[in-house]
């Protein structure tokens, strides 16, 4: 039996007795896990040290070694954010629907675990806490495949939450971490012991784990996320806005990688725009319009995700065109408007196909911790099951509990009695 096989067998185990689970025994593990990350900070930075410096060696760019870094800091921030995850309610066991079907008959569709989930996703150790803590709450066995620049701190982090949460509780094996390409290969023929998987990295590689598995996936693909400058924008603001979609931490996906500006306003708002990004180090890489009001370099491909300082810049004729390069050359992902126009933004809130559509405010919005979600797996760019910002509630299923009373469908289908089919009022607990 090989290592994968023997993860991926002992999670669909332990994922049974998770699926039953109250509250708080999941709060239980998930702040004990929150005072062992505590405790072993020091330990954490050590390991984390060795992929820096292994990072800084192999030459790998700044911008993912600080994606990388996994300093006091941020450990802090990991800990709120399971803190964050405890203070929600508990996702298994809502009431999603509620109906009499006859008498002594009622239908109850309600939320449930998943299962055993795989998530494969790129270099920053804070993600494999969130997802790990987040997997817990919602009552699912994870299986984890990091990226290798984080290997030293992937590992210490995966040990500790496992050995933290099984001491208060969980089952065994509810947790694996995954360390080879191979294993990830492996992984993605168990169907049998896999519910669902969620790939994080570019939209070629959840295309790859798409064509390759007949498990279910719900791809995060990459972010190529735009800022529309409306014709009706307050300038001030723009500059703001954009500045911060850029680069306020440029190696994420829900980083800004495109401007749209309206020609009526090109003129005179671009190189506002444009001064203040290059003031912040940011390449600009344009069409032939902006490159006649603010020297640039030459767009490439409208749909490219820098995760750096680079931003393309592309000025429309106005909020249709602005709505169909998105609807075009975007991600799905997140997309935002500047305007004082109300209006205009409905029109473009409901017009992108996008699983964020922001108005007048910074494309670094969309996130689940600051959505309130307490963390994400990931932004999902599907739109079956779940999408946007995946927190708890794309992390669970619903199934349907059938109560009765010795009925019988003979009894129906002859006439004798006949389904009434009202709502019962909702009740959210178990």
């Amino acid at each position: 039996m090989s290592e994968v096989y023997a993860s991926a067998d002992a999670a669909r185990t332990a994922s049974f007795t998770m699926a039953g689970l109250s509250q708080d025994e999941k709060n239980r593990a998930l702040e004990a896990i929150a005072a062992a990350i505590f405790d072993r900070r020091t330990n954490i930075i050590e390991e984390n040290s060795k992929d820096l410096f292994d990072a800084e060696v192999s030459g790998l760019s700044m911008p993912l070694r600080k994606r990388l870094l996994f300093d006091e800091s941020k450990i802090l921030a990991s800990i709120e954010g399971i803190r964050s995850i405890i203070s929600l309610a508990d996702p298994v066991g809502r009431q999603l629907l509620a109906t009499e079907m006859d008498e002594g008959l009622s239908l109850y569709r309600v939320s449930c675990p998943i299962g055993v989930i795989g998530i494969i996703f790129e270099s920053r150790p804070d993600a494999l806490v969130q997802i790990a803590t987040l997997c817990l709450k919602a009552g699912n066995a994870v299986l984890l495949k990091g990226g290798s620049e984080a290997s030293h701190t992937n590992r210490i982090l995966a040990d500790i939450i496992s050995a933290a949460s099984i001491e208060a509780g969980m089952p065994a094996g509810w947790i694996s971490l995954l360390e080879s390409r191979s294993q990830v290969e492996e992984m993605l023929t168990l169907d049998a012991y896999i519910d669902l998987i969620i790939p994080r990295g570019s939209n070629a590689f959840v295309q790859y784990i798409m064509q390759h598995s007949s498990i279910p996936v719900l791809g995060h693909a990459d972010g190529v996320c735009h800022v529309y400058v409306h014709e009706k924008a307050d300038p001030a603001m723009a500059v703001r806005l954009t500045v911060d979609s850029k680069t306020q931490y440029v190696a994420v996906c829900n980083a800004a990688e495109t401007l749209l500006i309206d020609e009526s306003i090109a003129s005179d708002v671009l190189p506002l725009i444009a001064r203040a990004l290059e003031d912040r180090h940011v390449i600009l890489h344009g069409c032939k319009k902006s490159q006649a009001i603010w020297p640039m370099k030459n767009v490439d491909d409208w749909h490219h995700e820098y995760l750096d300082y680079e931003m393309s810049v592309h000025i429309v004729a106005d909020e249709d065109a602005a709505i169909a390069h998105i609807n075009r050359y975007g991600s799905g992902h997140t997309d935002a408007i500047i305007t004082s126009d109300k209006e205009a933004a409905l029109l473009f809130m409901q017009a992108v196909d996008s699983g964020n559509v922001l108005w007048n405010c910074s494309t670094r919005f969309s996130d689940g911790f600051k959505y309130g979600f307490g963390a994400e797996v990931g932004i999902s760019t599907s739109k079956i099951h779940a999408r946007g910002p995946v927190g708890l509630e794309g992390l669970v299923t619903y199934k349907y509990k059938l109560f009765g009373s010795g009925q019988t469908v003979d009894e129906y289908a002859s006439g004798k009695k006949h389904f009434t089919h009202r709502p019962i009022p909702l009740v959210n607990g178990k």
